[in-house]
């Protein structure tokens, strides 16, 4: 079984600063049911500490996209609020889910992690560039402003000059005569 990092990372979301995936797309991944996975977490408690594994919050899953708290296919809703599991919580599940499948699954969720890391680092040293760049450009217009409105007030003063003589105002606008 092939599954695309594209897929994968698709189901990981951003829940109190960590990523994580919800239990019930894990479970379809792994190809069972979702209350056969949290059985099994249950069983292995020890290996899930609060930061592999964490139930959320109503506000929480109203937060995560995609989000559906439905069971058994026909609209009722599940009894319980879903858990999420970070990358290391991922990790462990291979051990508890004991399958080739499970094993495989977890691989290829692994590299996704992996990948979405990646484009973390990417996004942040991009952010950071086009931080720099303005900082640059920034002070590079604020000189060709200040020329400018300097530039501005020398016309205005050439045209208007603030010593008491008395020559006629130029007057603005439209002139009908």
């Amino acid at each position: 079984m092939h599954l695309s990092i594209e897929l994968i990372s698709n189901k990981i979301h951003i829940v109190r600063g960590k990523a994580v995936m919800l239990d019930q797309d894990l479970a379809k991944l792994y190809g069972v049911e979702t209350k056969h996975l949290n059985r099994q977490v249950k069983r292995n408690l020890e290996r899930f500490p609060e930061d592999f594994m964490f139930q959320l919050t109503q506000a929480e899953v109203l937060r995560c996209q995609n989000v559906t708290l439905k069971r058994g296919g026909r609209g009722r809703h599940r009894k319980y609020l879903p858990y999420v599991f970070t990358e290391q919580g991922v990790a462990m599940l291979s051990s508890v889910l004991n399958s080739r499948l499970a094993i495989q699954v977890n691989i290829q969720i692994m590299r996704a992690f992996v990948a979405v890391k990646r484009m973390g680092l990417t996004y942040v040293a991009l952010n950071k560039k086009i931080k720099e760049m303005e900082k640059k450009y920034d002070v590079k217009f604020r000189v060709v402003f200040e020329t400018i409105e300097q530039i501005i007030l020398e016309m205005v003063k050439a045209e208007h000059p603030i010593s008491g003589s008395d020559t006629p105002k130029k007057r603005i606008g439209f002139h009908g005569d």
